[in-house]
């Protein structure tokens, strides 16, 4: 195995700082990055400059990269870190320990020197036996732990605003959401996918049909619907129903419509046309009502299990702008005779 100067390959100093590092790193990956340069070598290349970022760019790995010593040439044998000297490693020679870091994206030297590091990423472990002590299960109760955990996080939670026509129609709902999930392409170094953040947003549409009756605040699930993970299992979508309109207010179900009158209809009394979800009417306002009065119009609202909700008309008395002088005399007259 021969020993890799991730200083050489990123071209900078060994005391150079972080910037000087990244900059590095940026300038490659931009020159190497397989959507510019589809080569061969590039390619290789550019697994090389990530290696080294990854590495270098990292406090600790650096450090330990930097045990190694300084009079390391290219092409050199390796000789294990200090820590290492007492360790073995055997490979399909009877041990029940394998390692298989092939998947993993870096190489064999990287692999053999933070291997313990990457929490057994890439790793093939059936069992570890190391002085009469099975790390083995512990290190699968772990996994399975892991993946209990992300099952439970798989799920989605999302407002849902809906409006009086949406329910009386009840046809199916197009929802869309964003949702920011971890990049599946990189480990947060240079990526076009999501440009080295390590997180994409993602925008996806789902219908639903919401159930009759359905009440403000309840919950709508669609299976399947929520986020998945690289086992190929999926969470589910929690949509939590608001209703929102700006044509009507909401009682529970029902409806509340606010129409405005004058003052000489809330005393005379008079026929007023509205528009409902049932089509337009005409409702009897009867005479001497107040603002702020309600009638009820049953079965005029959205549906529930059985039949309708009410829808309430609410009144509201208003003052005409730029009332007549004559009209304003009658009002004067009428407060004469009051007091």
């Amino acid at each position: 195995m021969k020993y890799k100067d991730y200083y050489e390959i990123l071209g900078v100093a060994r005391d150079a700082d972080a910037s000087a590092i990244k900059s590095a790193y940026r300038k490659l990956a931009r020159k190497y990055h397989p959507d510019v340069n589809r080569t061969k070598e590039a390619e290789e290349k550019f697994k090389d400059i990530n290696e080294a970022y990854e590495v270098l760019s990292d406090k600790n790995k650096r450090q330990r990269y930097d045990s190694l010593g300084s009079n390391w040439q290219g092409g050199a044998d390796y000789t294990p870190p200090p820590g290492f000297e007492n360790f073995s490693f055997n490979f399909n020679q009877g041990s029940s320990q394998e390692f298989d870091f092939a998947g993993s994206g870096f190489s064999d030297f990287f692999s053999s020197l933070f291997g313990d590091m990457m929490g057994g990423m890439g790793a093939r472990q059936t069992s570890q036996n190391f002085g009469g002590f099975d790390f083995g299960e512990k290190q699968r109760s772990s996994a399975k732990s892991r993946q209990t955990s992300k099952a439970e996080n798989l799920d989605l939670t999302k407002n849902l605003n809906v409006t009086a026509k949406e329910l009386f129609d009840g046809k199916p709902i197009s929802v869309t959401f964003t949702d920011m999930e971890k990049c599946t392409q990189c480990h947060g170094g240079f990526c076009s996918n999501c440009g080295g953040t390590g997180i994409v947003s993602t925008q996806r549409s789902v219908k639903v049909k919401l159930p009759k009756g359905i009440e403000e605040g309840k919950k709508v699930r669609l299976k399947g619907e929520g986020k998945s993970d690289s086992y190929g299992r999926k969470g589910d979508l929690y949509l939590v129903v608001h209703f929102k309109d700006p044509l009507y207010n909401f009682d529970g179900n029902n409806l509340v419509k606010e129409i405005e009158i004058t003052p000489p209809d809330a005393v005379l009394g008079c026929v007023k046309d509205i528009e409902t979800l049932h089509g337009k009417i005409n409702i009897k306002i009867p005479a001497g009502i107040s603002s702020g009065q309600s009638l009820r119009l049953k079965q005029l609202g959205i549906p529930r299990d059985k039949g309708f909700s009410d829808l309430n008309v609410k009144i509201k008395i208003v003052i005409p702008k730029n009332m007549p002088n004559e009209i304003i005399e009658l009002y004067k007259q009428i407060k004469l005779k009051e007091s």
